[in-house]
């Protein structure tokens, strides 16, 4: 697997070392962020975002809740750097998303974040152990494990999610909630700052949500993880630091949880 190249990695270090001052404390910097997409037969644009701005501190555990179509999982792309905003920034562990190209973004999300997609997102000719050591493989050269320190770390977080015994088990062998574990492992093998995660206990029973919400939760406690987590799911947001409530692609309030 191909990683970013040398000179976009030389560059992103530089720039992690420029701006990282007067933003430890704050692991998202988010403002006015607006997000359009075109439309069929000169349609008016359709506006999912209209204009989002929030902060979030370094190890916090943020909930965004919202209706369908409120525009959660479009802002959870645009904080992780996997989309752009059509208008506003973001300044994600200090370095300003803007001002990077395409291999530096995908440089800095191998280096500094984790992501768990709704619908798991696993490589099925992939075992549950490459799947996990996919993201070591494009990490930085600086950055990346040697092969067996990957694979230590890689059985080490399959064993640390309950499935120590599904290594060699590929995706279509494991039951729904097996493969969301793995999708956390994967999302935690890079030991990233900062973790997003996309309804991870919405296809899942509730014995197994329940089961992952505290293995994010203690995995938040364990390395002082920062968790960003977009849910219906009424336990893991009582759960969280605070709660974003999004509506028709704005904030309409920020408050503690319960």
């Amino acid at each position: 697997m191909r990683g970013p190249d040398a000179r976009s990695t030389v560059r992103l270090v530089r720039l992690l070392r420029l701006n990282a001052r007067g933003f430890s404390s704050r692991m998202i910097v988010a403002r006015n962020l607006i997000q359009r997409y075109t439309r069929a037969n000169a349609s008016p644009p359709l506006t999912v975002l209209g204009g989002v701005d929030l902060d979030v501190a370094a190890g916090e555990v943020v909930a965004v809740l919202g209706p369908s179509g409120s525009g959660k999982t479009t802002l959870l792309g645009l904080l992780a750097g996997l989309d752009r905003p059509t208008q506003g920034e973001v300044h994600l562990d200090g370095v300003p998303l803007d001002g990077l190209s395409e291999d530096e973004l995908a440089a800095f999300r191998a280096a500094r974040v984790g992501f768990v997609f709704q619908n798991f997102q696993l490589i099925p000719t992939l075992t549950a152990f490459e799947n996990v050591l996919v993201p070591l493989e494009l990490l930085p050269t600086a950055r990346r494990p040697e092969p067996r320190e990957a694979e230590r770390r890689a059985r080490e977080l399959l064993e640390r999610v309950g499935l120590g015994d599904r290594l060699d088990h590929h995706p279509p062998q494991l039951s729904g909630g097996e493969q969301q574990r793995v999708g956390i492992a994967r999302a935690f093998a890079n030991q990233p700052r900062i973790l997003f995660a996309d309804e991870p206990t919405g296809n899942l029973d509730r014995e197994t949500g329940h089961g992952v919400i505290e293995l994010l939760l203690a995995l938040n406690r364990e390395r002082g993880t920062t968790l960003v987590v977009v849910t219906h799911d009424p336990e893991l947001a009582a759960r969280a630091t605070r709660i974003v409530h999004l509506v028709g692609g704005r904030i309409a309030r920020i408050e503690p949880a319960s």
